[in-house]
């Protein structure tokens, strides 16, 4: 079977190649041309460009919302003619993946930003894990895991919680062999206080314990932002888009 994502640098494809968490899909599975490699909200495409396949929605996708990946300009004018009036393009920016490049007195003086609030950091345990799928904010915190007792084989995670109200977090919202691929939420009107840089400096630090890389692959400015200010380095922007409904 031809080789698919040979070349891929993006986390969420390792996850669906390694078979940790993720699916990939084919085209035609005695000859396929085309593949997509789908996590949470993420579809990555690879191969020929094909309508019939940019149109196919697998049941492991989100039926209302989709974040689609393509790896060439063709890919990307076809799905702008499948999903027209449905699609919207972004620019999405990846950070370099890079060992050894994080301040660990930085991070520490991040957390203490946090504290100094009077606000504890807690690593999701498996009830703060359930706390996290009840608000829309912060699905995606613990989302793309089954259970806790998934979560906690592949999983780690850091909120910050006062009086029992979770009001940021950051944790794993993929797993694969080597590392974890970030997730970063704060509730709206907790935001513009340092929490996601507390807690997000505080997985790092758990994540480099644990030999685990927190690799970040950032939506908007904002996270390219937070992740500069963490230590990591830009490495590219790149196309995606948003589809909104099937």
């Amino acid at each position: 079977m031809k080789e698919f994502f040979k070349n891929s640098q993006d986390a969420l494809v390792w996850c669906c190649k390694q078979g940790t968490m993720g699916n990939i899909y084919y085209d035609n599975s005695e000859n396929p041309h085309s593949a997509m490699a789908v996590l949470g909200d993420f579809t990555y495409f690879d191969g020929e460009p094909s309508e019939d396949f940019a149109l196919f929605w697998p049941p492991s996708a989100k039926k209302d919302y989709r974040i689609f990946v393509p790896c060439s300009k063709e890919w990307e004018e076809i799905l702008e003619k499948c999903y027209e009036g449905k699609i919207r393009k972004i620019t999405r920016y990846a950070m370099k993946k890079e060992r050894d490049i994080f301040q660990k007195e930085q991070l520490k003086r991040a957390i203490e930003t946090v504290l100094e609030k009077e606000i504890p950091l807690s690593f999701l345990d498996e009830k703060l894990f359930y706390e996290c799928r009840k608000e829309e904010w912060s699905y995606d915190l613990t989302g793309q895991f089954s259970d806790f007792e998934s979560f906690k084989k592949l999983g780690i995670g850091v909120v910050a919680v006062k009086n029992g109200e979770i009001l940021a977090g950051a944790s794993t919202y993929a797993r694969y062999d080597k590392g974890i691929e970030i997730e970063v939420d704060t509730k709206s009107k907790y935001q513009r206080m340092g929490l996601a840089y507390g807690c997000s400096a505080a997985l790092i630090l758990a994540c480099l314990k644990q030999g685990i890389y927190p690799g970040w692959d950032a939506h908007n400015l904002a996270s390219r932002a937070l992740a500069e200010k963490l230590g990591y380095h830009f490495l590219r922007e790149y196309v995606a888009y948003e589809v909104y409904e099937k």
